[in-house]
Parts: C-alpha cells; sequence; structure tokens
C-alpha cells in the first residue's frame, strides 16, 4: 500500500462551527459512523462502523505507518478525528495526534491554484464527472449531530440508522461519492503537482495546530460575567435617561435624538462620533453610554471558551493557504490576526481585577469596561507553567520587500541605515529634512498615510479610505501627495506597469514573460506568476477585458467579496500588492522553518509567538527570524521581540 484516500463521517453533539474540529473529537459522545477509502486508487469501500463494522487490519496498520500516505479534503479534520479513534481502540502512537507528516490535504492542493475552499465548489469549477451529492446536507443533519425531540420521533434526540435505512444506506452512498471526488480532483490537478516545500510548511503548520496555545479561562469566564453585568449596568443607566424600553432598539434611538433635536440616518461609529462633537449635555451622555454598550462584546472570549480543549489549549486557528490569492494563512475560532489591541500602561493590573472577578474596583478605577475587557482580550492567552511567551515580528516587511522587488535604490539604503521610513518618505517627497519629534516633524503623518496607503497604486480615494480627512489633510492636498509619492518612488510605479505589461502579454498572446525576478506562465486555463522562492500564483482562466474606465484590464475566476465564485478584475498594481504579500509570506515560512525546534504556538501576520523556557533569549530569535533566504539575497529583513507572561501588543 503506498497511498490511502479517506473521507469519514462523525457524530458528536459538539458544534463543529464553534467548537472546531479539535475540541469536536474530545466530546464525550463523538464516534466515527462511516469510514469510506480507496488504496492505491482501487474501488471506494465504506465500514459502517455505527453498524458495527470492523476496520480491517491493514488500514489501521496504514493510519500509523508514516510511509503511507493519507489523502484527504481538509485533512485535519480526518487526522484528527482518526487520532481519538485510533486512542480510543487502544492504538497507541507518538505523540496526542497522527504525525501529519504522512498526511496531504486535497483543499490545500486546490487553495495553490485558485480554487474554492469546499469540496463542492471545487467540483463544481473543475467539472468533474463525479461531484459531490447535494443532499448530502440534509443526510449530515440527520445522523451527524443531535436532533430535537418530538412527539413524531418519540422524544428522541439523536437519529440512528436503524430510523431511517433509506437515508442510512443515501448516506453511504455520499460517504463513497465524497471519496471518489476527492480522487478525481487529484486525478484532475496531476498536471500542477504540489512542490515538497509547501508539503513541509504544511506539515508545520499542523503541527502548530495540533499544539494549541494556552488560554486563561478563569480570566475568560469572569470576563464574560463582568461583561453581563456592564451591559445591564449600561441599559438601566440609559433607560433612565431617555425612558426607552430598549436602548439597543436603532428605530428608539433615532426617534429620541429626534425629539432632541438631532435627526441622522444611521447609529453608525463615524455617525455617532459626529454627533458628539456638538451634542448638548444629555444627548452626549446618552450617545457615550451608547457607543460603551456597542463595544460591549465577548464574542472572542465567547470564542475562545467554544474551542478551548480539556487542557486549557485552544487548537486549530490558522488555515494554512487560506488566502489563496497569496498562499498566506487565514484565522479560524478566535481569529488572532484582528485582536483589538492594547494601549493600556495598567494591563497587568486591569488583568488581575477581571481574573478576580473584582467588578466593583473595575467601576472605580475605568470609565469605560468594556474597552478594558477588549484590551485585555490577548491577555486570555499564556504560556504553560513556568515557560514565557516571545513575541518576534518583522519591521515594516511589505515596505522592504516592494522596495528590493523594485530595486528602489534610496528606500534600500534607508532600511540599510535603520532610519524612520514614515520620516524618509515624507523628506523624499517634500524635498526637506523630517525628523519624527523634530525638525519638519508634521510632516511625517503625511509620508505615513502615503506609505499606508499609496504603495500598490492607490490614489485619493486610498487616502480617504485610510482616513486621510480625519487626520486633519484638507481635500486639496491629497492629489498632489498622490504625485509626490510617485514622483519619489519612480521605480516602484515603474514596477507595478511593467508588472501589468507582462501580465496581458502573457494572457493575450500565452507567451512567458518576466521582470524583477518575477516570471510570468499560461497553462492549462491558469496564469502561473512565479516567486523568488519558486512558488507560484495561480488564477484561473484569465482573459482580458474591458474596466469601468473603458480601459483595458485583465479578469480571472476566484472567490470575490460576495464569498461567490464569480469574475474577478485586476491590473499591474493589484498584482504586485498579491505578489509582494506572497514574498512575505514565504519569508515568514522561511522564519518559521528556522525557528521549528522552538515551540512555535501562533503567528499573527508578521509575527510568530514562542512558546519557551525562561533562558530562551529575545535576541537569539530575533537573529534567526532576521536572516534572509537564499533565494532574496539583498532583501534587508529586520525582526524585533520582546517577552511576556501574558500575550499582548508591545
Amino acid at each position: 500500500m503506498k497511498s490511502i484516500s479517506i473521507d469519514i463521517e462523525t457524530y458528536s453533539s459538539a458544534n463543529l462551527q464553534k467548537s472546531g474540529v479539535y475540541r469536536y473529537a474530545e466530546s464525550d459522545d463523538f464516534e466515527i459512523l462511516l469510514f469510506g477509502y480507496s488504496v492505491d486508487g482501487s474501488d471506494v469501500k465504506v465500514i459502517d462502523l455505527c453498524m458495527g463494522e470492523k476496520m480491517p487490519e491493514d488500514i489501521l496498520n496504514a493510519l500509523t505507518d508514516t510511509s503511507v500516505i493519507k489523502w484527504a479534503f481538509n485533512a485535519q479534520f480526518e487526522r484528527v478525528c482518526l487520532s481519538r479513534y485510533l486512542k480510543d481502540l487502544g492504538i497507541d502512537f507518538d505523540g496526542k495526534y497522527l504525525n501529519p507528516s504522512s498526511w496531504h490535504c486535497t483543499l490545500v492542493w486546490s487553495a495553490t491554484l485558485g480554487l474554492p475552499l469546499s469540496l463542492e465548489g471545487v467540483g463544481a469549477v473543475l467539472g468533474l464527472e463525479k461531484q459531490k451529492l447535494s443532499e448530502g446536507k440534509n443526510l449530515i443533519r440527520y445522523f451527524c449531530i443531535p436532533c430535537s425531540p418530538t412527539k413524531i420521533n418519540n422524544g428522541r434526540t439523536r437519529n440512528m440508522p436503524y430510523h431511517n435505512i433509506e437515508k442510512w444506506n443515501n448516506f453511504k452512498a455520499y460517504n463513497i461519492r465524497d471519496v471518489e471526488t476527492e480522487m478525481s480532483i487529484q486525478k484532475k490537478l496531476s498536471r500542477f503537482p504540489v512542490s515538497d516545500s509547501i508539503w513541509n510548511e504544511y506539515h508545520l503548520d499542523q503541527n502548530i495546530n495540533d499544539r494549541g496555545i494556552g488560554v486563561d479561562m478563569i480570566l475568560v469566564e469572569n470576563a464574560i460575567v463582568i461583561d453581563e453585568m456592564v451591559k445591564k449596568s449600561l441599559i438601566n443607566d440609559i433607560q433612565s435617561l431617555t425612558n426607552l424600553d430598549n436602548p439597543n432598539s436603532v428605530q428608539q434611538m433615532k426617534n429620541w435624538l429626534s425629539e432632541n433635536g438631532f435627526e441622522t440616518e444611521s447609529l453608525s461609529k463615524s455617525s455617532v462620533s459626529e454627533m458628539l462633537k456638538t451634542a448638548p449635555y444629555q444627548v452626549h451622555k446618552v450617545l457615550s453610554l451608547r457607543q460603551q454598550l456597542a463595544k460591549s462584546s465577548v464574542k472572542k472570549y465567547t470564542a475562545m471558551k467554544n474551542a478551548v480543549c480539556k487542557d486549557s489549549r485552544a487548537r486549530g486557528m490558522f488555515q494554512f493557504y487560506g488566502a489563496n490569492r497569496t498562499g498566506r494563512f487565514s484565522g479560524r475560532l478566535v481569529q488572532l490576526q484582528n485582536l483589538p489591541q492594547n494601549h493600556m500602561s495598567d494591563l497587568a493590573d486591569a488583568r488581575s481585577l477581571v481574573k478576580c472577578g473584582n467588578y466593583d474596583a473595575l467601576s472605580i478605577l475605568y470609565d469605560d469596561i468594556p474597552d478594558t475587557l477588549s484590551q485585555l482580550i490577548r491577555t486570555a492567552f499564556i504560556p504553560q507553567h513556568g515557560c514565557k511567551f516571545i513575541v518576534a515580528d518583522f519591521s515594516a516587511i511589505e515596505a522592504r520587500v516592494l522596495a528590493w522587488l523594485a530595486d528602489e535604490k534610496w528606500r534600500n539604503k534607508v532600511f540599510m541605515e535603520g532610519k524612520d521610513i514614515y520620516c524618509s518618505s515624507a523628506s523624499q517627497m517634500f524635498g526637506v529634512p523630517v525628523e519624527k519629534h523634530g525638525i519638519n516633524g508634521d510632516l511625517r503623518q503625511k509620508g505615513k498615510i502615503a506609505e499606508l496607503a499609496l504603495g500598490y497604486g492607490g490614489s485619493v480615494g486610498a487616502l480617504k479610505a485610510m482616513g486621510a480627512i480625519q487626520m486633519g489633510l484638507s481635500e486639496n492636498e491629497l492629489q498632489p501627495l498622490v504625485c509626490a509619492w510617485r514622483n519619489s518612488n519612480p521605480s516602484i510605479t515603474k514596477l507595478w506597469w511593467d508588472i501589468d505589461k507582462c501580465v496581458k502579454e502573457t494572457v493575450t498572446k500565452r507567451i512567458p514573460t518576466e521582470t524583477n525576478g518575477i516570471s510570468f506562465t499560461y497553462e492549462s486555463g491558469f496564469l502561473f506568476i512565479t516567486l523568488p522562492s519558486g512558488r507560484r500564483l495561480a488564477y484561473v482562466k484569465p482573459r482580458i477585458g474591458i474596466n469601468k474606465f473603458g480601459g483595458e484590464s485583465v479578469t480571472y475566476e476566484g472567490i470575490g467579496s460576495t464569498k461567490k465564485w464569480e469574475r474577478l478584475e485586476s491590473y499591474g498594481p493589484k498584482f504586485c500588492e498579491n505578489i509582494v504579500q506572497a514574498i512575505a509570506r514565504d519569508i515568514l515560512l522561511y522564519a518559521m522553518q528556522t525557528l521549528k525546534n522552538y515551540r512555535i504556538i501562533a503567528h499573527v501576520h508578521d509575527e510568530v509567538i514562542i512558546e519557551c523556557q525562561k533562558d530562551v533569549s529575545v535576541n537569539t530569535i530575533c537573529e534567526q527570524m532576521s536572516r534572509t533566504p537564499p533565494w532574496a539575497k539583498g532583501l534587508l529583513l529586520r525582526a524585533d521581540g520582546y517577552e511576556c507572561q501574558f500575550y499582548m501588543k508591545d
């Protein structure tokens, strides 16, 4: 046996969407119902474990044999669930979960080619002869999750095969079809195999997901309780000022504001902020309280509570290749990628008060308890006993990669000399020296907003979206700022349009092109962009179209903002953004491979979080992380770090 393709159907009372597979598979009533499989491409078989059939000895051996490749779509689910199943059978293997090194994931393979992240979606895009059966969702709802007790079902809370044999036989056929679909995807994509280096990255990702990150459940539980107390207090305060039945009602609040001289179409954050500027005392008070009530959210704490495993660690929070345009990770469950920042100087003191549930002290010391709870979300992640966290991240990684790729010499010199890129950019744009908190220091903010908004072809609209007007820039300043930035970065501006030219030529003429060490090819309905690392970005069914301005643009198929598969439009600067972010991703993965002997327990954008012994040096971690990959000669990297006893932003 060389390989086995697998799909399983399971039962658990845990909510998979909220708990994630690790917590799901820990449930006391978890079981595997059906095990569909194919050995070395042979006909698919299904083992009806729910009805007492036994798994053959050779299949059991294959699951723990690292020389046998296991294939599945979203293989993490099968691997973690089968780990629990084997443990229950008393079959021993190293570690808490099956070693991911012999597991390959068809979802990841699909993602490397810019395809959807669902079996149904991939089957539809590839036009497979055997696609996932559409009635599967109803069958899963019937057999895989608890049911509500009714008179008709005699009050039962779970449907078993003998309750509807016809449905059960359909479920077995559905299980077989899923394996067939997964195998069809392998066959269809066989022309574009996944490289060993990407599989190695995937296995590293799975190890990090398996390891998980410690959660302070006392803090989490008390934060949820305190938040509920705050909500009640805020609602009572607003009711006493307004006499409204439901202060959460947008319509009731609009009517009250109207009666008090404030007509508004919206109660959005920006609209309320605008009204606060001119509101009299009572209206100001009500709106301020409502802002706190709007922020009063414990969704992140609740997500931690739902996902945490029995050993107080949250697992499965990272989706490898989740952003398939660049290959970056995406977040799952708690979503570390969008945690609120912390700016409190007394973070540890506030944390202690919440941890011991001291609501009265919090009320006295902090005007805005919801904001305090929000800033403390990060601190719920803690190292295990006797260890510490080291948090290290790349400094201005995208700006460095963009300057290196475009060979914008003055920028590379700034990074070489360790200078502030925002000051240097402002100096380059306005032709005067700019120092932070020094000479022409007021220009640094213009340099910063220009850097953040204009690096990928952004113009006036991008500046506004970045908050330029709110930061004090006038409408008349915006277009000159765009021109100044582009004039001071001619190599980057040229890079955008060189990429644009290459993409259009490759798509139109089906010929390979190259610029700045990036190559473009067209193969079998895909546009491939090969990065310096050798990894390729893929765009499905590219073609030349006309944009809304009447100009020529490149379109391709992908998941759009509506989460649907549709035709998307792009152009040089946008492709440039994909390329730069993809290179930054490759640098992060190179660093993670370098640091893999340390306990990486999480990563956020361009940051890694390591759980380690007290004697590990921050400088050692940062030095290793700063090493330039061999494929990026001349790229200047810098990593900064700090240590902490709970996760936080330094």
